[in-house]
């Protein structure tokens, strides 16, 4: 069964470059490893500091097998530097979701 990821950021309003260069980098990674990223959404209206990325794998396995690749693959070392290096993210929070279907 597929496994959805909403990741629900607080962010420094003033440093929203910065977190669209973090958001790139794991768009590509999230991709690499076979997942699919269904974007992250940027403040436009309301609370600035708020932000959300959406990304499915075709199992909790296959996230699984993604998620140990931090801490050891220098890409994603790289990509979670620029967070940390940073600041632009300030909080977050994961939750894993599953799809409701119409039936």
């Amino acid at each position: 069964m597929p496994v959805t990821f909403v990741i629900d950021y607080t962010i420094d309003p003033s440093k929203i470059a910065e977190f669209e260069t973090y958001s790139r980098r794991w768009i590509e990674l999230v991709e690499r490893e076979g997942g699919t990223h269904h974007g992250y959404y940027l403040p436009s209206e309301g609370a600035s500091d708020k932000a959300l990325a959406l990304f499915t794998f075709e199992s909790l396995t296959a996230y699984e097998e993604y998620r140990t690749n931090f801490g050891v693959d220098p890409d994603f070392i790289a990509a979670d530097k620029l967070r940390t290096d940073t600041g632009c993210v300030l909080r977050w929070d994961r939750t894993l979701m599953r799809p409701l279907s119409r039936d």
